[in-house]
């Protein structure tokens, strides 16, 4: 794996090289394609999505040789990614839906539609749904994330069929969509927010910007409220700017300092109540609930007190379990934030150690990079960036690297971010999936 030597970005580099990526073969921790070959093995990657059908790729790109078996329930894995376009009538769910038809063709990764049920490290093997059992040599888990049923008292998976958190897309983004088009003009969409840490922390203050773009357009006097159980939040100030310029009023954001902390749902009711008791009343409710590592990973024993999952930041092997490695939203990887963008980093560095150590080499040295569009509107595009490396053995940003787009921007740049930011998600759906928008 090579590394940059001055890994700094200005404003204008990041624009133009990450931003308008439709053109890049590769995104995050790997710059060459393919490491030497060494000796086989069986590694089985559980979970399809940006981590895992990453992993599964640059494992046989690192080593051809290797048995790669990807499991994964779904034939058809809905993005988290663009799919507030979706709720804000920019997209249709199909344009951010991908299959795995690249992975077992042009790379002879075995792809399995089975859920992971359990998993043996001592004996090395994962039972799937069926009776099948798998061994391998290295596990790589790429879980997501679990919803914290009832960590919010009243907000239970039957509560969520009426009140959709909609946090992995799919038929709770659908819902959403269909209540949000169903509502009343002049009513009011409430969010509830977490606190940290959650997957994509910019992605409930993007959801608002779209479902306000969508009132805008269809509800001219529907309003939302978010009501948030943290003081900050990601790219704060250029949200709220963005708002400001595009919505007026239309969005209110009552944070944990002001009583924003939801305590208690009653989704029948369509109600929330918050820490001081203040009671308020959805048109329709979107509760965003506190979140874990996808469930799996407590089976495999590699998650901790905090319901996530430590991992060893060289190599993304788990701390706990010796020879499965982590990545993703599920692991512990601060500063590095829980994102489709990380999460494929993480598994290119992944992948890089696992070939190496099955060939009995070391592992590379690792580098990572983030970057993460958020529209407040059609063609208004907001960013942050960021580069990693290690420093005294632990994951650490690279001063002066990357950045925020900056506060005082031109229409111009906020429209070609808007442009960079279906540049940049056709491009890490192609390095995931091989397929584009």
């Amino acid at each position: 794996m090579t590394q940059p030597t001055r890994p700094t970005l200005d404003r204008r580099q990041l624009l133009q090289g990450l931003g308008a990526a439709a053109s890049l073969p590769l995104l995050g921790g790997l710059a060459a394609p393919a490491f030497a070959n060494g000796g086989d093995g069986r590694v089985v990657v559980i979970g399809g999505g940006f981590g895992g059908a990453t992993a599964a790729k640059y494992l046989k790109r690192g080593n051809p040789a290797l048995q790669v078996t990807l499991v994964e329930p779904q034939s058809t894995f809905y993005t988290c990614p663009f799919s507030n376009l979706f709720l804000g009538g920019l997209r249709e769910m199909e344009s951010i839906a991908h299959g795995y038809d690249e992975l077992r063709d042009r790379y002879g990764v075995e792809v399995v539609h089975a859920r992971a049920e359990d998993i043996d490290p001592v004996a090395h093997k994962v039972s799937l749904t069926g009776g099948r059992e798998l061994a391998y040599d290295r596990l790589v888990l790429s879980p997501g994330i679990d919803i914290r049923w009832n960590a919010l008292e009243g907000y239970d998976e039957a509560a969520a069929e009426l009140a959709p958190h909609a946090w992995k897309a799919g038929p709770q983004t659908r819902l959403l969509k269909e209540q949000l088009e169903g509502m009343e003009d002049g009513g009011t969409f409430v969010m509830v927010a977490p606190a940290n840490p959650f997957r994509c922390p910019p992605g409930p203050y993007e959801r608002a910007s779209m479902v306000a773009h969508y009132f805008s357009q269809h509800k001219p006097n529907a309003k939302v409220l978010i009501l948030d159980a943290k003081d900050n939040f990601s790219k704060q100030g250029l949200f709220t700017a963005g708002w400001e310029r595009l919505y007026g009023d239309r969005i209110e954001w009552v944070g944990l300092s002001g009583d924003g902390r939801v305590t208690r749902v009653d989704a029948a009711n369509r109600e929330v109540e918050t820490e001081f008791g203040t009671r308020h009343q959805a048109d329709v409710l979107n509760v965003i609930p506190p979140q874990r590592a996808g469930w799996i990973a407590d089976r495999a024993g590699v998650t901790d007190d905090s319901g996530w999952v430590p991992v060893q930041p060289a190599t993304f092997e788990s701390t706990r379990v010796p020879d499965i490695h982590v990545v993703g939203d599920a692991t512990i990887a601060a500063p590095m934030p829980k994102s489709g963008f990380c999460a494929n980093a993480q598994a290119k560095v992944a992948a890089a150690a696992i070939v190496a150590a099955l060939a009995g080499r070391s592992a590379p040295e690792p580098y990572w990079t983030n970057t993460c569009y958020s529209l407040v509107g059609p063609e208004y595009g907001i960013s942050v960036a960021g580069v990693y490396r290690l420093a005294d053995g632990q994951i650490a940003s690279v001063e002066g690297a990357g950045g925020l787009s900056p506060m005082e921007a031109s229409d111009e740049v906020r429209r070609m971010e808007a442009q960079y930011a279906v540049g940049w998600y056709n491009a890490i759906c192609q390095d995931t999936w091989g397929t584009e928008a």
